[in-house]
């Protein structure tokens, strides 16, 4: 579901924060000269919070930073505050979607469903029959 209004922009809000953690976290990463698997996973991060940024491929994007920033911690990091809260913003947009401000909703945005009714019961609701059966 892609959310309209106020918890549209909040979920574009949510997306934002993210990407700025992320951006905030690969530039200090990239200054202190980490370990190459450090480096790996923060190429990973940087890539996803582009697909984040634009709104594209949302849950995919969050499952992939979830479970980066869950093995950053486990590796190991002299600040896990903000990878936690990374972990658990990502899953947040797993479970909320993208909201509406995002190419997912434009991509599969919300469809119109046409139910088709049967004309036997049209023409008995037509005649105030409420009680019919179709095929009888």
């Amino acid at each position: 579901m892609f959310p309209y209004g106020g918890p549209g922009i909040g979920l574009l809000l949510l997306r934002l924060g993210v990407v700025a953690i992320l951006t905030h976290d690969d530039i200090r990463a990239w200054v202190r000269a980490p370990q190459s698997e450090q480096i790996a996973l923060q190429v990973v991060a940087a890539i996803t919070g582009v697909f984040l940024l634009i709104g594209l491929w949302t849950p995919v994007a969050g499952v992939i930073v979830a479970l980066s920033e869950v093995w950053i911690v486990l590796t190991g990091t002299a600040h896990p505050q903000s990878t936690i809260l990374l972990a658990t913003q990502g899953t947040a947009l797993v479970f909320l979607g993208p909201g509406s401000l995002s190419i997912d909703a434009r991509l599969f945005g919300r469809k119109r469903l046409h139910i088709r009714v049967p004309a036997c019961a049209v023409s008995a609701l037509q005649r105030g029959d409420r009680t019919y059966r179709c095929g009888e």
